[in-house]
């Protein structure tokens, strides 16, 4: 089977971001399930439904990003083995998306305005990062996925004690964030520069902190 041309790549790129903005997510496994039966947010109180659905909120846009910043780093990866794991890791990205999704949904939340923009932005900086090299953008996926692991303990602390589903899913979503670092790590990714390390956790607070409330 011949290669794809660059021009089919440009038009998957395409489509994945129209999928990631627009359609209804869809993910390939079941919705984590807590460790103790919950009845959902009907054991929540107003005040904790309103916090748990802005986290939640966050967590969807920093899916959104994650999304872009794999789909961004895979259209311009050298080697062909690197673009598989990282779409792999996009496929389990989507899974993360649409869980968010649904409990948003179940916590009569809504997702962020911004997510096209945080699209936009995340797959300009993988692009960019791939266009370096592999070893730099697989760097970029283990520093992104250690940061966001630490962004998923200061959420789980953060969550309201009665909602352990949205628990369940950040819990589920965390060890997958763990195994692609590991992954990209494995595969030669480079240490990236402190002043890099800085300005991507600025950059990711950035959107942490609007889509809180936007």
């Amino acid at each position: 089977m011949a290669a794809a041309s660059p021009l089919e790549h440009l038009l998957v790129a395409a489509d994945q971001a129209l999928r990631s903005l627009f359609a209804p997510s869809q993910a390939a496994r079941p919705f984590p399930s807590p460790a103790t039966s919950d009845l959902g947010a009907s054991k929540l109180t107003d005040s904790e439904k309103r916090q748990s659905a802005a986290l939640m909120r966050v967590n969807h846009a920093g899916e959104v990003s994650a999304q872009a910043l794999y789909h961004g780093q895979a259209l311009f990866a050298r080697d062909n083995a690197n673009r598989d794991m990282l779409l792999r890791a996009a496929r389990e990205e989507a899974d993360h998306l649409a869980w968010c999704e649904q409990r948003i949904q179940e916590l009569g939340g809504r997702t962020s305005v911004l997510n096209p923009l945080f699209y936009a932005g995340s797959f300009a900086i993988g692009a960019l990062a791939a266009a370096v090299n592999d070893k730099v953008s697989l760097g970029f996926v283990s520093e992104t996925e250690r940061q966001v692991e630490k962004h998923l303990e200061d959420h789980l602390a953060k969550l309201p004690p009665a909602d352990r589903n949205s628990r369940a899913v950040l819990e589920s979503m965390k060890h997958d964030e763990i195994h692609h670092g590991e992954a990209a790590r494995a595969a030669g990714g480079a240490d990236l520069p402190e002043p890099v390390k800085a300005l991507m956790f600025a950059t990711s607070r950035v959107m942490t902190v609007t889509s809180y409330w936007i």
